[in-house]
């Protein structure tokens, strides 16, 4: 994931774009279409009362985990861990929970505004070993990044998102 022209990409978006649902969503977009890998790449909201994640901008084929409970699956193992997880066999995962029988590989990276867990984002692989080290490191600063250009516009996707 640490090709030049994605990252060129990526920060002319956050550059143009200064409606973080947009950048969101275009990211995603960007993520699936330039990433042979990814099939799958989307954002989930915390909602802390409830203890539930929320689904927001994504591409990749629909999912009936919109919701998610905090523990619950790889992104609510994040929710509570506060921690990125990378599986490079999604299969051997007793607490993972299929969006797509094709999924084979996940990272899920978390994503804070002001020391504040507020969300993540969530890639999905049919390649196992898809994801490395390298990339968990290039996604959480692309999401340190995120929070610094949009900061209290993602607070506010949040509470849209989430209905807090």
């Amino acid at each position: 994931m640490n090709e030049i022209s994605l990252k060129n990409q990526i920060v002319q978006l956050i550059e143009q774009e200064s409606q973080a649902p947009r950048a969101l969503q275009q990211l995603t977009e960007l993520l699936v279409k330039q990433v042979d890998r990814v099939q799958w790449a989307g954002f989930y909201f915390m909602h802390a009362g409830q203890q539930q994640l929320h689904l927001g901008p994504f591409s990749g084929p629909a999912t009936e985990h919109t919701v998610i409970p905090y523990g619950k699956g790889i992104c609510g193992q994040v929710a509570a861990s506060g921690q990125p997880f990378l599986v490079d066999d999604v299969s051997r995962q007793d607490n993972y929970i299929a969006c797509s029988l094709s999924t084979q590989s996940e990272i899920v990276v978390p994503l804070y505004y002001q020391q504040e867990l507020i969300g993540q984002l969530d890639l999905d692989s049919d390649t196992a070993h898809a994801f490395t080290a390298e990339d968990e490191q290039f996604l959480t600063d692309l999401l340190a990044i995120l929070a610094v250009q949009y900061g209290a516009a993602l607070q506010q996707l949040q509470q849209e998102v989430t209905g807090a």
